[in-house]
């Protein structure tokens, strides 16, 4: 009878702990975590598409590994573009980080498949209503390109970096331009109709 007891006490404690999980939103933030957990069993993107809509790879310089003051190199490439360009994410994945530091200035991170995380450094802004959590595509608009962080006094660009599990790699190699959308015509249908009943 003791063993009873026990387990209807621990049942107890696992339903509270539940009802607290549902009540403060943590049922969000666990199921955040478990989309991510799941981006950890597949295979990291072996292409990626280009940040910025109209630039193409041969119009980078690649500035990997580039000393950056004292005892620091860039890890990263930085792709120059007009203030506002808009930034759409390199792979599909999850918002993971939106803030702000002082070397990117106003960032984004998405965590996409193989648990890579893409960091997109010196927006301008961010784009409308992006929050932690949400799902990104290739197609999905993140902020806009600006001179934020130690990027003021330079030209508009962003900084784009890759990091792994073992630490930051060169995005360059990953990069594929985007193609433009191609518009076709609809076909008009100029036989009769035939019915298949049989």
């Amino acid at each position: 009878m003791r063993w009873v007891r026990r387990l209807s006490r621990i049942f107890a404690v696992l339903v509270v702990l539940l009802l607290l999980f549902v009540i403060t939103g943590g049922s969000d933030t666990l199921l955040f975590y478990a989309r991510v957990a799941r981006l950890y069993t597949q295979s990291p993107d072996s292409r990626l598409a280009m940040p910025l809509e109209d630039v193409s790879k041969k119009a980078i310089a690649d500035t990997w590994q580039a000393p950056r003051g004292i005892g620091r190199r860039h890890e990263g490439q930085d792709i120059f573009a007009p203030r506002g360009t808009p930034i759409l994410s390199a792979t599909n994945g999850f918002i993971y980080k939106i803030g702000e530091n002082n070397l990117g200035g106003q960032t984004v991170s998405v965590i996409g498949s193989g648990g890579r995380v893409y960091y997109y450094a010196h927006l301008d802004s961010y784009a409308k209503g992006i929050e932690v959590g949400d799902r990104v595509t290739t197609r999905t608009v993140l902020g806009y390109v600006g001179t934020t962080g130690n990027a003021q006094g330079t030209p508009p660009h962003l900084h784009f970096g890759v990091y792994t599990t073992t630490g930051a790699i060169n995005p360059l190699p990953l990069l594929s331009d985007r193609i433009a959308p191609t518009v076709t015509k609809k076909k008009e249908n100029k036989g009769r109709l035939v019915s298949r009943k049989a």
